[in-house]
């Protein structure tokens, strides 16, 4: 199974977006699976529903700060660096979805949604474009890290 399939299915499973990025990436962590999920709990829905930055693009960034970012009080090249290549896999996803903001690609005027999310039933998979946004998500990070070993 590629990323892609792997993350679009733990979206199918209902794993928020956020979380379905980091487990299909999980292997490549030295975090457990229960701290992973946790950790991308709150970005579902464009944060808590908020439909601010999109679930999957955070999933990418929390990865890309596993696997490349720093861990000090960093003021200079090294955090320069790492925002660049943040940028880069925004720059990526924009490229396709033309934004990385939730509500822009769902279509969405409200702004901060209310906290209970819709049920997992096929009507929302039809209506909702996000198990394909996932996918898309994954497959650029998987690309980034082919193109940037981890050291």
């Amino acid at each position: 199974m590629t990323r892609r399939e792997a993350a679009m299915e733990n979206f199918k499973k209902g794993y928020n977006c956020s979380q379905s990025i980091v487990l299909a990436f999980a292997d490549l962590l030295p975090v457990d699976r229960t701290t992973l999920l946790r950790m991308a709990s709150s970005f579902g829905g464009g944060m808590g529903r908020l439909r601010e930055v999109c679930g999957s693009v955070t999933g990418m960034f929390m990865i890309a700060g596993l696997l490349y970012g720093y861990d000090g009080p960093e003021t200079g090249q090294v955090k320069a660096d790492h925002y660049a290549g943040i940028q880069e896999l925004a720059h990526r996803f924009e490229e396709k979805h033309g934004t990385i903001v939730c509500r822009e690609m769902l279509g969405l005027s409200v702004r901060h949604d209310v906290p209970v999310p819709e049920a997992r039933t096929a009507e929302y998979y039809k209506k909702r474009p996000c198990t394909e946004i996932i996918g898309d998500a994954a497959e650029i990070l998987e690309q980034y890290i082919k193109e940037h070993p981890v050291k």
